[in-house]
């Protein structure tokens, strides 16, 4: 069990599941059971991700003056969020619409209101980076100040990169310049993936880069074990909505390797984290515990194991 700081973006997001997109025009289209709405965003999820697989999780974030904080904590959930650090500071909480259909492609509507111009007193998490043995950001504008207090306190640091854009490389450089891990998403990506980890190894030095590929799988580099390899996916058992996976993905990788330090196995489990999570609509569903993902990691590697995964 390890102690964590996860400060990012937290939104309350709509997803919606379609016959197809693009969506034809229709005035009115009846839609039984295929609308979600519940919070979500990458601070959120990562949250309730290393919580349920056991690391004591310091939650904090902005969102807008209004909002009800009971909503991060819904009744009858096994895993409670602290809110002491959720601030209240913004005009209006962020929004996301996620329309997906049966093919997996999905059509990403982002409002991210006032974020931009939300200030996080980072001294008020002083004495929680402090305790922590891992601070995990988002590279939103109001986290920059937690990179200063994470290197001053010699707390190892991960960052999950929202959009890549090398037009906007320059005001992430110092996410990227003090990441001890990196986490990537491909798909505003073009060119040749390998290609694109070798040049942020070459350019930022980190200990690992995470490249997710969505249903191709993941490619990671390790500068200890200096490899940079490709993982396949693990074979979901039901997929129902893709939305969430990377951040299910990189919180699994991060609580195993601060468990062990073992890189191939912490993606390995990863993998197989996010496998279980498609198989739930909404980002912030689908999360197991250590307990029963290594139950079905027997499972899937030993096959006269006749143990049942808990659900």
């Amino acid at each position: 069990m390890s102690n964590i700081v996860i400060a990012g973006i937290t939104q309350i997001e709509t997803i919606v599941k379609v016959k197809e997109i693009p969506v034809s025009y229709a005035p009115f289209t009846p839609a039984p059971d295929t609308i979600f709405t519940a919070p979500g965003g990458d601070a959120y999820n990562m949250s309730l991700a290393m919580s349920w697989l056991g690391d004591r999780v310091e939650f904090m974030t902005v969102v807008g003056k209004d909002q009800n904080l009971g909503i991060f904590n819904p009744p009858g959930r096994e895993v409670t969020l602290s809110t002491n650090y959720v601030l209240p500071i913004m005009r209006e909480t962020p929004m996301e619409i996620i329309l997906f259909d049966p093919m997996r492609k999905q059509q990403v509507f982002e409002d991210l209101k006032d974020i931009r111009d939300a200030v996080f007193n980072a001294e008020l998490a002083r004495p929680r980076v402090e305790e922590a043995d891992l601070v995990v950001l988002s590279n939103a504008n109001f986290c920059r100040p937690f990179i200063k207090l994470a290197k001053d306190n010699g707390k190892k640091l991960a960052v999950k990169i929202h959009h890549f854009d090398y037009e906007k490389e320059i005001y992430n450089e110092d996410f990227l310049q003090n990441a001890d891990i990196l986490y990537f998403s491909d798909n505003t990506l073009e060119g040749d993936p390998f290609d694109f980890v070798s040049e942020m190894a070459e350019k930022y030095h980190p200990e690992i880069i995470q490249l997710g590929q969505g249903e191709k799988g993941q490619i990671m580099y390790s500068r200890t074990l200096d490899t940079k390899v490709h993982y396949n996916p693990v074979a979901a058992p039901k997929v129902d909505n893709t939305a969430g996976a990377g951040n299910a993905s990189f919180a699994c990788f991060l609580h195993y390797y601060m468990k062990n330090g073992d890189a191939v196995e912490a993606i390995k489990k990863s993998l197989m984290f996010a496998a279980n999570k498609i198989g739930y609509v909404g980002t912030s569903k689908g999360f197991m515990s250590e307990e029963q993902l290594e139950q079905w990691e027997r499972l899937i590697f030993d096959p006269t194991n006749t143990a049942q995964w808990k659900t």
